[in-house]
């Protein structure tokens, strides 16, 4: 059975109160329920995204003192940050992988800019301060750009991709949508098991696709607050840990593997 890393990101995008001992505790628990990455974003104490990374480092260093699951740190997000202030994580030693935008999509009534030389930017400072990227696709051609940065730049493999679908104005969470772009990913990037894909959906109130995509040969899910509270298509949960639950448990439905952390580790060679 192949093994499938369940990815939390536990913070949503928006504006509230940030209390890193609330957001550590449930880290915990999600990974006690078999998560083996976690994604946070630079916030301030209001949840707007930041360069400041103090209280971040403060959520982290709770988190480590209860478990070693794999730190993400978002490279992104809508906001009216520079470059280099979005590039922040890059720097900090708490910091093992981040997520990489590679390209510009409307999301509802936003923009989300990532110009090219911004991008290119950003892979430099990733790259030199070796810090794992997780790239995020939201559009078919995205997955051309990130071929030519492939070329260009030195990627470490397996190369982890996420599928983002669902939000207004990107690739719709369909079946055929999630079937065009991984085939698409696949055929561009025909690297066997150094490449990993995954799925992320943006407003999920069911499992339906998250099981598609299992099925479809998925490596990674992600799930959590920053993309939807829904446990089931009429219950939303306060906390995490039952989100992650339901990933897990939907895993060994279809006949794969959670990943534990030191599992997750081997699988991308941290």
């Amino acid at each position: 059975m192949s093994k499938v890393i369940l990815s939390v990101a536990p913070v949503s995008a928006a504006p509230h109160e940030i209390i890193p001992e609330e957001i550590a505790k449930d880290v915990y628990e999600c990974y006690q329920n078999g998560a083996s990455m976690v994604h946070l974003h630079v916030r301030d104490k209001n949840g707007a995204l930041t360069s400041d990374l103090s209280l971040l480092e403060e959520t982290v260093s709770k988190i480590r003192e209860m478990c070693d699951i794999i730190v993400e740190i978002s490279t992104g997000g809508v906001s009216d940050l520079t470059i280099k202030e979005r590039c922040a994580p890059c720097y900090a030693d708490f910091t093992e992988a981040v997520s990489l935008n590679v390209g510009s999509v409307n999301l509802g009534k936003a923009v989300y800019q990532n110009p090219i030389e911004d991008v290119r930017y950003c892979v430099k400072e990733l790259t030199a301060n070796k810090k794992f990227p997780e790239t995020e696709l939201f559009e078919l051609g995205m997955v051309n750009t990130l071929a030519g940065l492939v070329e260009e730049f030195d990627f470490p493999r397996p190369l982890l991709l996420a599928l983002v679908f669902g939000h207004e104005g990107e690739l719709p969470a369909t079946k055929s949508a999630l079937d065009h772009m991984s085939g698409y990913v696949r055929e561009i990037f025909p690297y066997g098991d150094e490449l990993i894909w995954g799925y992320t959906q943006a407003g999920r109130r069911d499992w339906e696709m998250m099981r598609y995509a299992l099925m479809k040969g998925a490596g990674s899910l992600r799930i959590g607050f920053e993309d939807s509270a829904y446990l089931d298509v009429d219950r939303i949960v306060e906390t995490n840990a039952p989100i992650v639950k339901r990933a897990a448990d939907l895993v060994r439905e279809c006949n794969r593997e959670v990943a534990s952390v030191k599992e997750a580790r081997q699988m991308l060679g941290l």
